[in-house]
């Protein structure tokens, strides 16, 4: 694996980010370290989120790899448990880097979904202690879940707009309007997005939410592109599964919250820079020609 872009974009970054981060701890009044530690903010933030694409399922393992093939890359590699200690210093860095340099621009096309986030399987909730107070007991089409939700927000191309983290509990409908802010145009989403005053709300901010109706509700008229882009709906879909699969952002081996978070944000940055996306394919003339069609 090459990591010399990945870290050159991030050490860029952190350049630019640690005096205004450095600047926020004082002001909180926080103790500061004067020895500076032997791996930089960059290599343990480089190292996080290749491994969300690396293809190793145990973080321990991918790290002795490291160790032991790519020393020349990381020469002040820590051992292992030293590593896990410092991951939580890497969460707010790594969530400023999604929010400044992972998200993508909005289209005027956006797709709504939540997945659920296991964090043990539902034969051991009772005994599950990592997540106690935090996560909870939620359900999806899949069935009944213990743990959190990831609310997505994308574009037609596969790109990030927003994402939410929730319990498991939560309506989907909920974090929707602080998650749309700045995106305009159409947002398309499943009937569990269904709700007038939501609509209502993101109209009025230039946001139209399309979704499907009910069986018990009245037909409303649509446009042939909302027909179109509804039944592409399953793109998102997409997306989840890629972030589950391919980046790994879902397991039950979390030991502490802070480090399922710094795993959880590793991952979507990992995932906003795959060379190939989930997306659609087609160009302004092709949507036209395919409308002329089914209009006819």
């Amino acid at each position: 694996m090459d990591f010399t872009e990945l870290f050159v974009d991030i050490d860029d970054f952190w350049k630019k980010f640690q005096p205004i981060y450095q600047k926020h701890l004082l002001q909180d009044r926080k103790i500061q370290r004067k020895r500076k530690n032997k791996l930089s903010m960059s290599e343990i933030m480089t190292i996080l989120i290749a491994f969300q694409i690396s293809g190793y399922r145990n973080f321990k393992a991918y790290y002795h790899f490291l160790r032991k093939n790519h020393r020349s890359e990381f020469p002040a590699l820590l051992s292992y448990e030293r590593f896990v200690r410092l991951m939580p210093r890497a969460a707010v860095p790594l969530f400023a880097y999604l929010q400044f340099c992972g998200m993508d621009r909005a289209t005027g096309i956006s797709f709504v979904d939540s997945t659920a986030l296991k964090v043990c399987h539902n034969k051991r909730i009772n005994r599950h202690r990592v997540f106690e107070g935090i996560a909870q007991i939620g359900k999806t089409t899949m069935g009944w879940f213990y743990g959190f939700k990831l609310h997505l927000v994308i574009n037609e191309v596969g790109g990030l707009l927003a994402c939410r983290l929730t319990a498991g509990n939560v309506d989907d409908r909920e974090p929707v309007e602080a998650m749309t802010q700045g995106i305009f145009g159409k947002l398309f989403g499943d009937k569990g997005y269904i709700s007038r005053t939501l609509f209502e709300k993101l109209f009025q901010r230039g946001l139209k939410l399309v979704t499907h109706i009910r069986t018990n509700m009245k037909s409303h008229l649509m446009e042939w592109e909302e027909k179109i882009l509804l039944r592409k709906r399953s793109l998102i879909e997409t997306v989840n599964d890629t972030l589950k699969n391919v980046c790994m952002i879902e397991h039950s081996r979390h030991r502490s919250p802070t480090n399922f978070l710094v795993h959880l944000i590793s991952g979507l940055i990992a995932y906003t820079r795959l060379p190939k996306k989930p997306s659609i394919h087609r160009d302004r003339s092709e949507w036209q020609n395919e409308l002329l069609a089914l209009g006819a």
